[in-house]
């Protein structure tokens, strides 16, 4: 599982606490957050968690982490075409892609306009599957191919979204 865009460590942290099974990498841009993670790392004695410094962008084209990852969890990352688009280059095709969202009135049954399956289906992705548990919502993607199109050089999903949300 990889924690895309870790900052102070949620929910990469919780998880790996109540999971310690789990192999968990925590991927951060900042080296101040990174020492930050490391040093909850080693305080919280989590032996299978990695924490990676390095723009999602590009450290979703190292042969390392390409395509290795069976879940990528996302809180806060950015937009959806941001975040989807930088995550794709992560998840194995089957893997999926868990992004908490905030609060929506439409229940979760009705599709969100901010995960359209056509921007979707051009990074490799089904549709998107709303849910809502213990006040919590959250949009599960499931990868159903692989592009090495995505995702594009660093900053540019950001400055040129696939879809506008």
């Amino acid at each position: 599982m990889l924690d895309l865009g870790s900052g102070g460590g949620l929910p990469g942290l919780v998880l790996a606490a109540h999971r310690p099974e789990l192999e968990l990498t925590l991927l951060e841009s900042r080296e101040r957050a990174c020492r930050f993670l490391r040093e909850a790392v080693a305080e919280l004695g989590l032996a299978r968690v990695a924490v990676v410094e390095a723009r999602a962008e590009e450290a979703a084209r190292r042969p390392d982490l390409r395509e290795e990852f069976e879940a990528v969890v996302a809180r806060s990352f950015g937009p959806p075409p941001v975040t989807a688009e930088c995550a794709a280059g992560f998840l194995r095709v089957g893997g999926h892609l868990v992004v908490s969202e905030p609060p929506d009135e439409e229940g979760p049954d009705v599709p969100s306009p901010r995960w359209p399956a056509e921007g979707l289906e051009a990074l490799g992705f089904g549709p998107a599957i709303r849910n809502a548990a213990s006040g919590a919502t959250f949009v599960s993607l499931a990868k159903v191919r692989t592009d090495d199109r995505w995702p594009r050089r660093v900053g540019v999903p950001a400055k040129r979204p696939l879809w506008k949300v």
